[in-house]
């Protein structure tokens, strides 16, 4: 693998593993979508980490996969041994079986297909993998690559942490930063059995770390507009921790024509209003812009 497999002009903090090597009640998680509108469907590839450390009951990683008409798939991988992510830039790997045996790690596109039978590895510009469940016969295949155009930022600036500056501290939980809000990819997605190729698709990825989840969260993004092709709009809030107190937060960002609109609680009022059945309206107001 060449370092334009995982070098990005446009990383934002948070991008690396995050693990001390130490801490047991751990997890990490990472969120990538891609949206094709020819076909009117998306597909959302989840991962996930948990206890590396391997002395709990639920130590282990898993990939879950939301696919054509909201189909489910998802595969565990117990084995902590073979995962592996970088602490410094976008990189993970997870292999459930593969042949001959090595240690984890960022394999060329073509050797990944020989000898990765069940596993993933993905960076910011390249995402691979081929899971199969031998009980109910489900089956994904993938590999594209994308072009990243908005992290999370003014692109032509330093990407910023979603949380603010505060969140280089392990004060947060969980943290939780965007890694891509917009980019555009291509390749193919094989459901089960059902090749799907795309050129140019909206593509979108996120994070989340830390020792617990919030108790209370909500989130929307979206990269796909019929008539703006170089927009993207994140929301996002909730209950958090904060050194152990809970408070309520939420934030709005915006990406268009290469500048960044944010909108948190740092420089706006934010409000939002949530209905159990998914309907949600949020609202930012400042004078700055």
């Amino acid at each position: 693998m060449t370092n334009k497999d995982w070098y990005n002009p446009l990383q934002t903090p948070h991008s690396g593993y995050h693990w001390d090597g130490k801490s047991a009640n751990f997890f990490e998680g990472w969120y990538f979508r891609i949206t094709l509108p020819h076909l009117q469907e998306s597909f959302a590839f989840m991962y996930s980490i948990e206890d590396p450390l391997g002395q709990t009951g639920k130590s282990g990683g898993a990939a879950q996969i939301l696919g054509k008409q909201d189909q489910y798939f998802c595969r565990t991988f117990p084995n902590l041994q073979r995962f592996w992510a970088s602490p410094d830039y976008l990189a993970l790997v997870h292999w459930g079986q593969h042949s001959p045996p090595m240690s984890p790690q960022l394999l060329d596109s073509a050797l990944f297909e020989q000898r990765i039978s069940q596993g993933y590895q993905v960076t910011a510009t390249l995402h691979q993998g081929s899971l199969k469940n031998p009980y109910s016969g489900q089956s994904c295949r993938w590999c594209y690559r994308t072009q990243p155009l908005y992290g999370w930022g003014n692109t032509q600036q330093s990407q910023r942490s979603t949380a603010g500056w505060l969140s280089a501290l392990p004060i947060f939980e969980p943290g939780w930063q965007i890694l891509m809000a917009h980019g555009l990819a291509t390749g193919w997605i094989e459901w089960n059995g059902d090749l799907i190729q795309f050129e140019k698709a909206p593509a979108y990825s996120e994070k989340n770390w830390g020792c617990s989840f919030p108790q209370q969260w909500f989130w929307l993004h979206c990269n796909a507009f019929n008539r703006e092709k170089d927009l993207a709009v994140t929301a996002g809030g909730g209950r958090r921790k904060v050194l152990g107190l809970s408070e309520k937060v939420g934030m709005i960002g915006i990406h268009y024509q290469g500048k960044f609109y944010e909108f948190a609680p740092w420089n706006a009022q934010i409000s939002w209003r949530i209905a159990p059945l998914g309907s949600m309206a949020i609202t930012g107001p400042q004078s700055s812009f």
